[in-house]
């Protein structure tokens, strides 16, 4: 029996450096960096890391050429593959052009894997322009092509909303077609869902599959008495292993911050922050 471990980070928010912006002038991508070396200096040696998007806060080409060197340089020192998938403040063309080294295209970035044994499937969720998600038809039916046959020790799912009810979250935070999404990967080998967005640590499960919306490295939101969001500096990250025939375990840990305040809005302006 073979467990497979892999490091979750979602919702980066990075920025190359000098650049404008919300978020740029906190440098979120020291964090990122900082998470790669605690993951090295701690030897987790997870299989894989997968970040499940909002890579950069609205970000262009060169942002996305940074955070693809962010990423390479933490992948050599810990020594495993980086897998990524788009958030709503992601932009599909820069992404394909900067990261991926691509002729830039608003198709969506979707794609499976097989590491140790364990398929990561990631999804496109990301709506261009838009807040809320959806999987859209073509990825739908190529997801059920592709679960038709099992992996050696299973399957997650990557996406970055989460199919998760969140309490207090306003609707548009989760999946559109989360129902048609979660019958497909019922009676699967699916053993879990991997989502972000939402900037808090939520574990459920979802027609019978265990689903994790992670808080992320850049911010944490919470509510406060007055219904405004609130932004604070934190950093945390899921360590998952999955053991075949046993199930899925979540390990949350969080690193050093300030804690102190970034920004904060009413909780209706969540949706204008698309």
């Amino acid at each position: 029996m073979t467990t497979v471990k892999f490091v979750h980070l979602t919702d980066t928010h990075m920025n190359a450096p000098g650049k404008d912006g919300l978020l740029a002038k906190f440098q979120l991508a020291d964090k990122v960096a900082q998470v790669f070396r605690y993951i090295e200096e701690t030897k987790i040696a997870p299989a894989f890391v997968l970040i499940t998007g909002d890579l950069t806060h609205e970000g262009d080409a060169e942002d996305y050429a940074y955070i693809r060197q962010v990423l390479d340089e933490g992948s050599r020192l810990i020594g495993a593959p980086v897998h990524v998938v788009l958030g709503n403040h992601d932009h599909r063309g820069p992404f394909r052009e900067g990261y991926l080294g691509e002729q830039p295209s608003e198709e969506p970035y979707y794609y499976s894997h097989t590491i140790d044994g364990l398929r990561l499937i990631g999804l496109n969720s990301q709506v261009p322009g838009d807040h809320n998600g959806t999987v859209d038809e073509t990825q739908m039916a190529w997801l059920k092509q592709e679960l038709s046959t099992a992996a050696p020790n299973g399957t997650v799912v990557a996406l970055h909303h989460p199919m998760l009810g969140i309490g207090g979250m306003l609707g548009d935070h989760i999946l559109t077609n989360r129902r048609e999404i979660g019958e497909a990967l019922a009676g699967t080998d699916v053993v879990g869902v991997f989502a972000g967005h939402v900037h808090s640590d939520n574990v459920g499960s979802y027609l019978g599959v265990v689903n994790v919306a992670a808080a992320g490295t850049a911010f944490i939101g919470k509510a406060d008495a007055e219904e405004n969001f609130r932004m604070i500096d934190a950093c945390s990250f899921n360590v998952v292993s999955v053991t075949p025939g046993e199930g899925v375990s979540v390990q949350t840990l969080s690193l050093p911050t300030s804690g102190t305040e970034y920004f904060r809005f009413p909780m209706k302006a969540l949706a204008a922050q698309h």
